[in-house]
């Protein structure tokens, strides 16, 4: 059966394409959830100007997604984990850590945008690539620091230590106590 795409489905087609697909699919999915409308005589005359609407809006987005390019490509994100003495992470550098560090700057990018074989577990720097759209792919660079270990802080940072201010007692005399009684 063929459709006319109102949106951009992956592996389906760009918005705009006629495509063909199953029945039921076309029946049950893309024409409810208004994904795609029925490639009638009617609708196929309305196709050049569907066609010519969804290229300006892409230009648009795209336009837009470059400017979030050039900004994510400028950052540089830094997580610090625990390490052993061997500098073996606990623990790794996820999409999820990623995306929410990129929320924190402002940028909102969902953890399936990012592209990562595999977790970062070492430390050191790495550039992670980032898919905004399917034509605009971006690279944040990622910064793994160890974690300074308590005692190292403490010698590095020697705290003042101030005792407490001695206060006057207000306990109620002895003598007052056997009057309540």
């Amino acid at each position: 059966m063929k459709v006319i795409l109102m949106n951009h489905i992956e592996k389906v087609g760009k918005k705009g394409d006629v495509v063909n697909v199953r029945r039921g699919f076309a029946r049950n999915y893309l024409v409810p959830r208004e994904l795609a409308i029925y490639a009638t005589p009617q609708n196929m005359k309305r196709l050049g100007s569907i066609q010519a609407k969804a290229a300006e809006e892409e230009e648009r987005i795209v336009a837009e997604l470059k400017k979030l390019d050039a900004k994510i490509r400028k950052l540089s994100l830094v997580f610090v984990r625990k390490v052993d003495e061997n500098d073996h992470m606990f623990g790794s550098v996820s999409e999820t850590d990623i995306s929410a560090a990129l929320q924190e700057q402002g940028i909102e990018v969902h953890k399936s945008q990012i592209i990562m074989e595999k977790h970062i577990k070492s430390l050191g720097e790495s550039s992670v690539p980032v898919r905004l759209h399917r034509d605009v792919l971006s690279e944040v660079q990622v910064t793994v620091e160890k974690e300074q270990k308590e005692a190292e802080q403490a010698a590095a940072e020697p705290e003042a230590i101030t005792e407490p201010a001695p206060q006057a007692d207000e306990e109620p005399a002895a003598e007052e106590l056997d009057d309540d009684i």
